[in-house]
């Protein structure tokens, strides 16, 4: 809030005013700036990253088991990465047929930075099967519930999910434990 106290000014005040409103219109432009800077930087992301997607094969052209992922430069698609391996990731199941235009919604809003989760998330990974596709997005800090609880409402937002879509958050610790007790599984025929 901006408030005024009148009754504190004296006779240069009329100079000391038009100084407050120089810096504060000067305050103003550079946050203005720096605005657009961000702006123009994600438009631009955005555009480079266009014109490679535009000449990918969609999810919904894939074949058999396939994995797309797109992640931050210098991290792995691993959970056991060291940028990674404190978070964990967001599941959503989902019928075929869904997966191409989730999956462009995602990154889009990835590379435009509508998470407003700085650099908390990772990547995303759509995996396509033969019943239903998989999308997931990946996060460094599973222990921080208001930014995984923030990324869950966007997903929401920018998926445009119908109400009863199925998300499962899951720590990578947990995936890695789940995965571990299946190859060490025996099977006897």
């Amino acid at each position: 809030m901006n408030y005024k106290f009148d009754a504190l000014k004296d006779d240069d005040s009329r100079d000391h005013n038009q100084k407050e409103e120089n810096s504060t219109q000067k305050d103003g432009e550079k946050e203005k700036t720096e605005q657009d800077k961000s702006q123009s930087s994600s438009k631009r992301k955005a555009v480079q990253f266009w014109r490679f997607y535009s000449h990918m094969v969609r999810p919904r052209d894939l074949t058999g088991h396939s994995d797309f992922h797109l992640f931050t430069e210098g991290i792995k698609p691993m959970g056991e990465d060291d940028a990674s391996k404190n978070g964990g990731k967001w599941i959503i199941r989902l019928r075929k047929g869904l997966a191409s235009r989730c999956w462009e919604n995602l990154i889009l809003a990835m590379l435009g930075e509508q998470f407003m989760v700085g650099e908390e998330i990772c990547g995303a990974v759509v995996s396509v099967h033969f019943q239903e596709d998989i999308i997931s997005i990946w996060n460094k800090t599973a222990s921080d519930q208001a930014t995984t609880a923030r990324i869950w409402d966007m997903l929401r937002r920018v998926l445009n999910l119908p109400p009863n879509t199925i998300m499962e958050y899951k720590t990578h610790t947990d995936s890695i434990k789940d995965n571990s007790s299946f190859r060490n599984t025996k099977i006897t025929l």
